[in-house]
């Protein structure tokens, strides 16, 4: 992997999208001055929340809590092809050999940016080999269309791995030892290997922080140096605003036998921003992100970071008056319809990609129960919007609905910590 006149940030992103031993070794070879700090030794100081990650990672001076600038999910199925189909269920054996292996990971790497972040979860698919159902505190639906102009593929293998770092050469090397390829991560000796009991099938790749979608416009769907420099994402602006975020204790699930987890929702999108860079103006696609009246009285500056801890829709108006009186809604101010007594119920994690050579995002969003998630996205949709005035279509004028298309969504439920090995439904 060439590395001549590449920067770090662009050579890390290249090395996390190709993956493997060979981007691993060139992320070696290159070297980092600082060591990847290692994980603890009580394992039991580890928040039983796998979601529970913001106490973790760094905030900004508004309090805005900053991801991971590197992003892997790692999808897999339980057992063979055979096993499978045979409807067989994981044995005891095998719920140990996966625990070890994530706790090998735990020791391995420090539960934050600098180290390693994941999560484990589980597909409708996975529970349904199971005589037992999922309980009623549990809201995992099949994965489906959310709007009539979408039609995406069903992601439903069993298991999904969320791996997030600042350091491309911790998650990669994780992988690795996660894959069975390595012995070691971080000097940790492995105790074995997910694929000892799990089938790989897909890996998707991302990233996510100031400049670094800049880097990366060399790909379908981004006209040439069109992306601002100093935005986070391939859109120009900033988006996981503390104010607009439900907290992590919202998005837990109360009761039940999976009290502590949570439920997950991750659609792969296709960007195309032709259209939205070099047709729309800067003021069209305040108005659209954010509401006509952020455009109107210039509300944003540059990326939006101006804005501190809040995106500013609470105070656009209602977005169907915007919709007969300028022919435009935002984002943002739809967005503010899907809330539970004034506050946000869904919490994003998601990134962009440039997996298949093109520019994409993986919309992951963390919520107690998918229903909240759908509620959102039906309040992005903006039917009422809509009907209020002709100017505003189905996608046209509709906040970005008309940038993006949805090629697949996924529905999973993480466990809390204590159950998230090849977890029974009960």
């Amino acid at each position: 992997m060439a590395e001549r006149g590449i920067s770090r940030r662009s050579f890390a992103k290249a090395a996390v999208a190709i993956g493997g031993a060979s981007a691993l070794a060139a992320c070696l070879d290159r070297g980092d001055t600082e060591p990847i700090p290692s994980g603890p030794d009580d394992l039991s100081t580890l928040p039983r929340r796998q979601h529970a990650w913001n106490e973790s990672l760094p905030t900004d001076e508004h309090g805005n809590v900053r991801t991971p600038y590197h992003h892997l999910l790692l999808y897999y199925d339980y057992g063979s092809a055979e096993t499978a189909a045979g409807g067989a269920t994981p044995t005891a054996d095998e719920r140990e050999t996966v625990e070890n292996t994530l706790r090998s990971l735990e020791r391995a790497y420090e539960h934050s940016n600098d180290g390693l972040l994941f999560t484990v979860g589980y597909s409708r698919r996975y529970f349904e080999r199971y005589d037992a159902a999922l309980p009623e505190s549990v809201d995992l639906p099949r994965p489906d269309a959310l709007a009539p102009f979408e039609d995406p593929e069903r992601d439903e293998f069993d298991v999904v791995v969320h791996l997030a770092s600042d350091r491309a050469d911790a998650l990669l090397e994780a992988e690795e030892a996660l894959r069975g390829n390595r012995e070691t991560a971080n000097g940790e000796e492995m105790a074995a290997a997910l694929e000892d009991v799990l089938r790989f099938r897909e890996r998707r790749t991302g990233f996510i922080g100031e400049g670094m979608p800049a880097e990366r416009d060399d790909v379908d769907g981004v006209p040439d140096g069109a992306v601002p420099e100093d935005a986070p994402m391939y859109m120009g602006f900033k988006s996981g605003f503390r104010a607009n975020q439900a907290t992590e204790e919202r998005v837990t699930i109360g009761s039940g036998p999976f009290e502590g987890g949570t439920t997950q929702h991750v659609s792969k999108i296709r960007l195309h921003l032709e259209q939205w860079y070099e047709q729309d103006s800067r003021s069209q696609r305040v108005s659209k992100m954010f509401c006509p009246a952020h455009a109107q009285e210039d509300r944003v500056e540059g990326a939006g970071q101006n804005l501190g801890d809040a995106s500013g829709a609470s105070a656009c108006p209602a977005h169907t008056t915007d919709a007969r009186e300028n022919g435009v809604v935002g984002h943002a101010q739809k967005n503010t319809a899907a809330r539970e007594d004034g506050a946000p119920i869904m919490l994003r994690r998601d990134f962009d990609s440039t997996d298949d050579e093109a520019a994409g995002l993986h919309f992951l969003a963390l919520q107690r129960e998918i229903g909240d998630f759908v509620e959102t996205r039906e309040a992005m949709n903006g039917t009422d919007a809509n009907e209020a005035s002709g100017a505003v279509g189905v996608r046209h004028n509709n906040g970005i609905l008309q940038y993006m298309t949805v090629l697949r969504r996924g529905n999973y439920l993480l466990p809390p910590r204590d159950k998230r090995a090849l977890p029974r439904p009960s």
